[in-house]
């Protein structure tokens, strides 16, 4: 019997069949039996630079060995926290940003909500409450980001915990611009995903990012990029906003920028933002902040993992694995169990099957092959594997994938 309560999990279904991973390189994982399997979501979405990296268990005992961490509130900080800090602002599509940093995305989005609220009270405007988010997106399961997702299931029997929200359909450029029409003068932010992920992985159509925040300035709306899955070069670019040409208000930042080592967000908040705390005449305080903000050794690693993103060109292993992903994928949607195959952004794409049942037995069937799947919104199997990924073994995901849909088909 198990005494660990598994997040989102059935636990009748869990008990028994706990599925116990051991040591991982590169792309694989062995469970404590030995058997390996190819970590096809790259866990939750994070593992950009695979398993196995010992340089960054060095950089972690470094790091401790001279000091854990210390905290970073009021004037206090440690040195890997404000090298960390000026590096991951000299990475991004905003000027002179201002580096917040979290435990994770989840805490990055409640700052970015709680931000956005406390800036437009500061300018004297403190109707402008409402966060408008897009259906199926996901942001997090704090009380913010449980609010603002638009993936019913996790509100269940919870109820709404912020009422200032409103979604509208994911792509529809026309219903944001009639919302934005509408409720003119009481919208704080637009948080959005560039692809979204968790709700089943939908690439944004052509030119819809782009006019969203074109319509987000015409009617003076914050515009909030959450990057924790498409950051640090998950979608063939540094970032979303990179690869689509956009300068958020704030961006949120997660998963990628550790690789998964060790618990780090970031809120980046550009200067509009960020002015009226800043300026040399100001009296205000965002009274906000958690226990591990900047820790030091979350930092240290961060740095590292950096290091690595640039020596090895992983960002271009990831542009240049997008079409190769995009083409072995392709066959799969002429399946009669597949109903969509989404892909062309990066390394992220999602194969969506006729129902959550066939999603399930067919993921089933992948980890008898050896193959590590997630089965997300919408009866979608996830394929986000580790970045540095090999093109052969894109095609034994795919092989692995087809041969448990035949199967499935026959049954």
């Amino acid at each position: 019997m198990t005494a660990l309560w598994h997040p989102q999990a059935h636990m009748p279904s869990v008990e028994g069949n706990e599925l116990v991973f051991v040591r991982g390189e590169g792309g694989w994982v062995w469970d404590r039996d030995g058997r390996r399997y190819f970590d096809v979501p790259a866990s939750l979405w994070y593992c950009n630079i695979g398993h196995g990296r010992r340089e960054l268990g060095d950089a972690a005992a470094a790091q401790i060995g001279a000091l854990e961490s210390y905290s970073c509130f009021d004037r206090q900080a440690s040195a890997p926290t404000l090298e960390l800090a000026e590096r991951v602002a000299g990475l991004l599509p905003i000027p002179d940003a201002k580096i917040f940093f979290t435990s994770g995305g989840s805490d990055g989005i409640e700052l970015a909500a709680k931000l956005v609220r406390r800036y437009w009270s500061a300018l004297g405007r403190p109707g402008k409450q409402t966060i408008v988010s897009r259906d199926r997106s996901y942001h997090g399961l704090h009380a913010y980001g449980t609010a603002i997702t638009g993936i019913e299931i996790f509100t269940e029997g919870i109820g709404r915990l912020i009422s200032e929200t409103v979604r509208v359909p994911a792509t529809s450029i026309e219903a944001l611009a009639r919302l934005f029409e509408e409720r003119d003068g009481e919208i704080a932010a637009f948080f959005c995903e560039p692809v979204i992920g968790t709700g089943g992985v939908i690439p944004p159509p052509p030119g819809y990012l782009e006019e969203a925040r074109r319509l987000c300035s015409v009617h003076d709306v914050l515009f909030v990029a959450d990057e924790v899955i498409t950051g640090f070069g998950r979608v063939g670019a540094m970032f979303g906003c990179t690869r689509f040409g956009l300068e958020p208000d704030v961006m949120v930042m997660a998963k990628g920028i550790t690789s998964g080592y060790i618990p780090l967000g970031a809120v980046a908040v550009g200067p509009r933002v960020a002015e009226p705390f800043w300026r040399a005449d100001s009296k205000l305080i965002f009274r906000h902040g958690l226990t591990y903000s900047g820790h030091a050794t979350a930092c240290a690693v961060a740095l590292a993992v950096l290091d690595i993103l640039e020596r090895e060109s992983i960002v271009e292993q990831a542009a240049a694995l997008e079409p190769v992903i995009t083409e072995a994928l392709s066959p799969l949607a002429f399946h009669p169990l597949v109903n969509e195959v989404r892909s062309g952004v990066g390394v992220i794409a999602g194969v969506e099957l006729v129902d959550q049942a066939v999603a399930e037995r067919v993921r089933s069937r992948c980890l008898e092959a050896g193959f590590l799947m997630r089965v997300i919104t919408a009866a979608t199997l996830q394929i986000s594997p580790p970045l540095i990924t090999q093109p052969s073994e894109i095609q034994a995901i795919v092989d692995a994938i087809a041969s448990a849909l035949d199967r499935e088909a026959a049954s």
